[in-house]
């Protein structure tokens, strides 16, 4: 039978219920089969990790697995909780708060874009594992000694990583993005002969934009200026 996924989640912990000692040896562990999960949806995409495919992996069958992952929507929890728990989280070095809720940001967009799946897994179960839990409470640490109360930290930490998971789908992997930029440059002076006198307004933002860009989009562009805005508006609060 499969263990609960709160039990699933803290399994290494001293006072998590062990399995039976009868019958043969498991061959693969839980922890073998997560960190298997996440080099599966690492290289190929989250659509890729079933049970069925992740047993094949491992050698076992289905109904072996399900016996340590519970069902598909728990093996992606226990996956994002995985990862939390294996990320280093540096220390904070600055007085500033702003410095600190930057790192805090910077380390959110590189945990995103090593693992893209994680965008697409939004079971709020996460939040039991341990290595979220850790991730959050060192999080929480970088609006230290900026008197907020508790309610407005946990608010304040789910605004900005809130930020920085739009920015990552921005910046997900575009297959486009190389024509994009060419045509960027070759294609604007024949869309200004078919805009003619027409939107002038969205032609004279979007040259300026396009100039300082050379494209139509820049994600590093809009996350500069999007994580100062956050930040503005946390120092709103923080001042009053």
């Amino acid at each position: 039978m499969a263990r609960e996924l709160i039990d699933l989640l803290w399994r290494d912990h001293p006072d998590a219920p062990r399995g039976g000692t009868r019958g043969p040896r498991a061959k693969v562990t839980t922890t073998q089969a997560v960190d298997s999960a996440v080099a599966m949806a690492d290289r190929e995409g989250l659509e890729a990790v079933t049970v069925r495919r992740l047993a094949a992996d491992l050698g076992i069958s289905a109904m072996a697995l399900y016996t340590h992952v519970g069902s598909r929507d728990d093996l992606l929890v226990l996956m994002v909780d995985a990862v939390h728990a294996g990320r280093t989280r540096a220390a904070y070095t600055s007085d500033d708060w702003r410095d600190r809720v930057r790192q805090v940001a910077e380390a959110e967009m590189a945990l995103c874009t090593e693992h893209w799946w994680l965008l697409d897994v939004a079971d709020q179960r996460a939040a039991f594992g341990p290595g979220t839990i850790a991730k959050y409470d060192h999080e929480l640490h970088a609006f230290d000694e900026t008197g907020i109360d508790d309610v407005e930290r946990d608010a304040a930490l789910t605004f900005v990583t809130d930020f920085v998971r739009a920015s990552a789908r921005a910046r997900r992997p575009d297959p486009h993005a190389a024509d994009m930029a060419e045509l960027w440059t070759t294609a604007s002076e024949r869309l200004a002969g078919y805009l003619g006198d027409g939107f002038p307004l969205a032609q004279r933002v979007g040259a300026a934009a396009g100039e300082a860009m050379n494209a139509a989009y820049s994600p590093e562009h809009a996350w500069d200026f999007g994580l100062n805005r956050v930040l503005d508006a946390l120092e709103s609060l923080i001042r009053t």
